[in-house]
């Protein structure tokens, strides 16, 4: 999972205000409104020192209706320079949380990455079709009109009937083959995960065919949509959609998780436990951190655990000592760890997945697959660095 448009939140110096929200609209929650549980917030985040104009700020966006139906929740981050994360999260957290702190929450902000999907949807038809971009940036729609327009199937007589259907058969090809060509287009210019064709019967696997391979590996069909809506049962069809993004998430999840499983076994290309993490991230050594799924609900597998940061991501430590060590000594702070593993895996353009629980061993509740190694990388095998001696008790 893509973490990197959390990375203009490392430009700024903070303090930041971070809420995670239950957005769930008041006619369904069984409690107090959106409102209402923005209003307690605001006075908790005014409590640890937020200033009045941030949270004026904040106030703006969470006014503003989702626009989402059924229960999910909210993530919001802001500083005294505006609001820089709004996002909706699947889930809506059991209780509202808010900081007023040096350094975001992007945990929580992750957590909605993780559940997002930078998606291309195509509704064909014999025509052109309709493109919907969605992902972290919001949602962006347009229109692609192909050039051929003899799409009808009729006539006076057997003779002109053959010859029109003829025509009309060249122009849906020709019309499917335009609107590929428009979707390697866009794929090239956008580059989502997953692209989602939909549409006429007969368009959609014409335009299927003359899709190239790596464009056609990332395409999934869902049956039941349609341009403009005209004809489309839209509570059945958002639903294949909802089931068709569930488990393209599960896919991706479980490629990190495979590999995951694999480069341990192997103990090669990956390490596990809070120590030998901190010590990869310190490094610029990791592609992938692995969070249990314990994290995104709240919980803490690492018992509380702090971590020590400096001013750059990069400056990562489990101890002040540690850091000082290696000349860092102003702007130095102790986070909770999931806060600082998060923040420092942004920092290295790492992605972020978390394993559900029973999928893969996590000692501490975390682990990392590396870019590279070298004999200073934490050996699984061995009790050669800080931290295996009270592992292997």
């Amino acid at each position: 999972m893509k973490i990197d448009w959390l990375k203009p939140l490392l430009g700024h110096q903070g303090p930041f205000a971070t809420l995670h929200l239950d957005a769930t609209p008041s006619e369904q929650a069984a409690e107090r409104d959106v409102e209402g549980r923005w209003n307690a917030a605001r006075k908790e985040l005014a409590q640890q020192g937020a200033p009045h104009g941030v949270l004026d700020m904040i106030e703006e966006v969470v006014s503003r209706p989702t626009r989402v139906p059924g229960p999910h929740g909210r993530v919001v981050i802001a500083d005294d320079t505006g609001v820089l994360v709004d996002r909706v999260v699947n889930n809506p957290p059991t209780a509202t949380t808010s900081s007023w702190a040096p350094v975001p929450e992007m945990l929580q902000a992750a957590l909605a990455a993780d559940e997002s999907v930078e998606l291309l949807k195509v509704a064909i038809d014999r025509q052109g079709a309709d493109f919907l971009r969605a992902g972290q940036d919001g949602k962006a729609h347009s229109t692609f009109q192909a050039p051929h327009d003899e799409i009808e199937k009729s006539g006076s007589n057997e003779v002109k009937r053959a010859r029109i259907e003829s025509r009309a058969e060249d122009s849906w090809e020709r019309n499917a083959a335009a609107v590929a060509a428009e979707i390697e287009r866009r794929v090239a210019e956008t580059r989502p995960e997953l692209v989602l064709l939909t549409g006429d019967k007969r368009a959609v696997p014409l335009a299927r065919a003359a899709l190239t391979t790596p464009t056609e590996e990332k395409v999934v069909e869902v049956p039941g949509g349609g341009r403009s809506g005209g004809g489309v049962h839209e509570a059945a069809f958002a639903e294949r959609v909802g089931e068709a993004l569930d488990s393209y998430r599960e896919r991706r999840r479980e490629r990190v998780l495979a590999e995951l499983r694999q480069e341990l076994g192997r103990e090669s290309n990956a390490v596990t436990s809070v120590d030998d993490v901190v010590a990869v991230l310190a490094r610029g050594q990791v592609k992938e951190l692995v969070l249990a799924e314990e994290y995104g609900t709240g919980g803490s597998p690492m018992n509380g655990r702090k971590l020590w940061i400096g001013p750059d991501p990069m400056h990562i430590a489990g101890s002040r000592s540690d850091l000082e060590s290696l000349g860092v000594t102003e702007r130095v702070e102790e986070l909770p760890a999931s806060v600082a593993l998060v923040r420092a895996a942004v920092g290295q353009d790492a992605g972020l997945t978390f394993a559900p629980e029973g999928s893969v061993e996590l000692m501490d509740g975390v682990a990392a697959t590396l870019r590279w190694r070298d004999d200073g990388t934490p050996n699984e095998a061995l009790a050669s660095m800080s931290g295996d001696e009270r592992r292997l008790h």
